[in-house]
């Protein structure tokens, strides 16, 4: 489990499969962590080096001041892989690590082989609600928010059914640095990716859950109308969809990259 250092910020990476295979990379939702794939490491691995991080202000990695930006996020990724040696890579990210897997789609072309976007959107026009939760969070921390975020991250059938899953995930945000989630709204509030979607030339798998009221099937759509041939596929699940619905999730995902 190496800490990989990119424009001074320590960044915790794990690598996993056969050395030989092609690089699948995951990139995680606001509030988790590279634990959040855990479901989809058995069955990637059996035929991808999976490469797994935390991004910056999140799990074990460092928390630089923020705000950050999806470019800084994106050339974090790009300097994990000059490091690593990996000239190309899958990319699957959920929630912000598909609006990651955006930046880098239209501006490193030539790293990426194919794209899966999941539960993600690539703009947010009405700023309030993140100015409101950032201040919020900056005064309470995490803990007030922890339930109205399942509710948002989670069908409620999911929620009753799967109260051990649920438990799990409250872990993983509460273990979240607060200065670090703050940073990292700030760069989900400041995006815009609408006019760069047209330039992602990979193959590209839009994924959306018929209950996700975070990033709805409406934000999808926008996107895949924008990515010249892409493809949408919708679950049964919430925001989470990997996690709500690991079976599908993994099908689908592995569908499309093989």
């Amino acid at each position: 489990m190496p800490m990989i250092e990119v424009d001074g910020c320590q960044l915790h990476v794990v690598i996993e499969g056969p050395a030989d295979a092609p690089v699948l990379m995951l990139s995680n939702s606001l509030g988790t962590d590279l634990r959040m794939w855990d479901g989809q490491v058995k069955p990637f691995t059996s035929q991808f080096r999976l490469l797994r991080y935390d991004r910056r202000g999140h799990g074990r990695s460092a928390i630089p001041p923020g705000p950050y930006t999806m470019e800084r996020l994106g050339r974090d990724v790009l300097g994990i892989l000059d490091q690593l040696g990996i000239e190309k890579v899958d990319w699957c990210g959920l929630s912000m690590g598909g609006m990651v897997g955006q930046w880098l789609g239209a501006n490193a072309p030539g790293r990426i082989r194919r794209l899966v976007l999941a539960n993600t959107s690539c703009h947010y026009p009405i700023k309030d609600p993140w100015n409101e939760r950032i201040a919020a969070v900056s005064q309470h921390g995490l803990a007030p928010q922890v339930d109205a975020m399942m509710a948002r991250w989670f069908s409620p059938g999911f929620i009753a059914d799967e109260p051990a899953t649920i438990a799990r995930m409250k872990q993983m945000m509460l273990a979240t640095p607060v200065a670090g989630y703050i940073a990292n709204c700030a760069a989900v509030r400041d995006m815009d990716h609408r006019d760069i979607l047209a330039r992602i030339a990979a193959p590209t798998l839009i994924v959306a859950g018929r209950h996700d009221v975070a990033t709805p099937l409406a934000a999808a759509e926008y996107i895949r109308a924008r990515i010249p041939g892409a493809a949408l596929t919708l679950l049964d699940a919430g925001h989470i969809s990997n996690v709500e619905q690991a079976a599908d999730f993994t099908a689908e995902v592995m569908g499309f990259l093989t």
